[in-house]
Formats: structure tokens, sequence, C-alpha cells
């Protein structure tokens, strides 16, 4: 007996074999992909490996209660998205920014690695410091602490676009900042997120500091050459005459002071509520900067040169 040919079955399967992409169509890898949109759009998380500034080994880490006080610097470059520089919080993440000046609390996006320098904690883009209220130029002190903000916003601010500010920090909060900022403590331990190179016995993380970096300890004092300094009780310390002094770190007890100025061959002075380790004052930017130098080199990442006028 024979069979009926159905004479349509070529055709119907050529149809079902071109729309598999067997007919001539592009190869699959050529085929354009969507972007990632959603919460996708936020992986992978990148951390990093460590890096050195100075003296300074920063270790990047995935810590969600990341909360510190320090100073931003704005980027040169144009860029209007609202996001920040940071040299530990995972690439992405989310932080939210006050200014210590003003309360004002925004919303951004952690999306590069900076600054690569150790007196700033963060550096703001040109749409972040718009939104903040901070000028070009401008050292801001801020408060920094990661966030876990909603989908919406985090679309808002990976679209280039920005999100509503947050309430002002109450004016009895920022007092509260402001006397850390002062005294350098950390508004949570360093844990991995930075790591010293070395422990000291008169070690700055007894003091507090203006960024989570905690400040290198070591074993041993630092031991200065006979060319350069001597090291000196702070009663001992004749300061050089001028109006320009470096500001090495603040204590809260006279005793740690006195230990790290001993130890670093500087003198002690409590012009207010905190003990304060300081060099000259000096009549030169050229010796203040000398002086600033060695500061850092002991550890103390967040010295700076000030005047006293």
């Amino acid at each position: 007996m024979r069979l009926s040919v159905n004479h349509f079955v070529p055709l119907a399967a050529l149809v079902f074999l071109s729309g598999c992409g067997f007919a001539g169509s592009k190869p699959a890898d050529s085929l354009p992909v969507a972007p990632a949109s959603g919460p996708a759009a936020d992986y992978p998380v990148v951390i990093g490996a460590p890096f050195t500034i100075g003296a300074i080994t920063y270790r990047p880490a995935d810590k969600l209660n990341y909360d510190a006080v320090g100073y931003a610097g704005v980027s040169d470059a144009p860029d209007t998205r609202v996001s920040i520089a940071h040299k530990t919080m995972p690439l992405p993440s989310y932080a939210e920014i006050t200014h210590l000046e003003t309360g004002r609390t925004i919303l951004t996006r952690v999306e590069t690695r900076g600054p690569m320098v150790n007196d700033r904690l963060v550096e703001l883009s040109q749409g972040a410091a718009i939104q903040l209220g901070i000028g070009p130029g401008s050292d801001a002190p801020i408060r920094v602490r990661r966030v876990n903000p909603p989908e919406q916003e985090r679309a808002l601010l990976r679209s280039g676009g920005e999100v509503s500010p947050r309430m002002d920090t109450p004016q009895a909060l920022l007092k509260v900042l402001k006397r850390k900022l002062v005294s350098r403590e950390p508004l949570a331990p360093a844990g991995p997120s930075a790591a010293p190179q070395a422990q000291p016995a008169a070690s700055p993380a007894n003091a507090a500091e203006t960024t989570p970096v905690s400040e290198p300890a070591r074993t041993e004092p630092v031991r200065v050459s006979p060319t350069t300094a001597t090291p000196q009780t702070p009663a001992a310390t004749t300061p050089a005459p001028g109006n320009i002094i470096v500001q090495v770190a603040a204590f809260s007890t006279r005793q740690r002071a006195d230990t790290a100025a001993k130890t670093l061959g500087a003198h002690v002075s409590k012009p207010g509520k905190y003990w304060y380790v300081r060099f000259g004052p000096f009549a030169s930017l050229s010796d203040a900067q000398a002086a600033l130098e060695k500061a850092r080199s002991a550890g103390y990442s967040d010295a700076r040169i000030q005047r006293t006028d």
C-alpha cells in the first residue's frame, strides 16, 4: 500500500529551520546583547587587590557597616553623575554623604577607586559636589556611610540621574560628627578594609582617624637620624619662629600625646578639648613640608600644614 506524500512538509521545515537560524542567519555570538538592567546591573561587584599610597596600604573589602568621617575633594573631570571615588568600598556600592558644615545628605554611587592621596577620604564627582553644595577645589568635612538603597534609587544613579537629598542631619548629630573629625575617631572599626603596614609601640590608632584606615603601627619607636633631628620630650622641644605649623594628630589624653610627640620629636599643645601633637612653628613652607613628610612617613597620614594666624 502506498502512503500519501505531504508535499508541504519540506516548505514547512524550511520555514522552521530559517526561524531557528540555520538559513543564512548571523552567528549567535554576533547577535546584539541587551544591557543588564535591574539589580543585575550592579554585578559583578569588584573588590580589588591591596594597594599602597605613601606609607599606607589599603585593603578593599565588602564591609557592610562602613561609616567614617573625613575630607572630600572634588574631581576635575566634568561629570554630572552623582558618584564618588573611594579607596576600599566595593565597586559598585552605595553611600550617603553628609556635609558636616550644612547637614545636607545625598545618596551616591561608588564607581571608582581613589582618591590617590591619604588626606582625603573620598573624591566627589562634579555632579555629587553640586548636589551636596561643595565648590570646586574645596576640602569639605564629610561623613561617608554605606547604605543599601532600593532598586528605584539605584537605577536613577546608574542612569546618570540623581536621587532627592535625604533629610538634613540634625545639628546635635553634626556636633558629634565634628568632634569625631577633630579627634580622628572612626565611627566604625577599621576591620579588614584597610590595614597598616606595621604595628607601633605608641600606636597612632589610639588616636582617632579621619578615615577608616588604621594608622600604621610599628614594633619599635621611630628612630630619627642625628643629622635631622633628635627625639626629645615635649617640654624640651623649642619651636622655631614663624606662623606655620604641622598638625600631626589629636589625642583625648595627655599621656598618649606625650608618647607620640616624644617618638617624633614634636611638641604638645592643648588649644581646646584635645591634646595636639605638632611640629613648628616654621618660618617657611619648605621647612613645614619636610616636617609633614616626616609625620606621614611615621604613619600619620592625616597630618597637615596649618597657619597659626
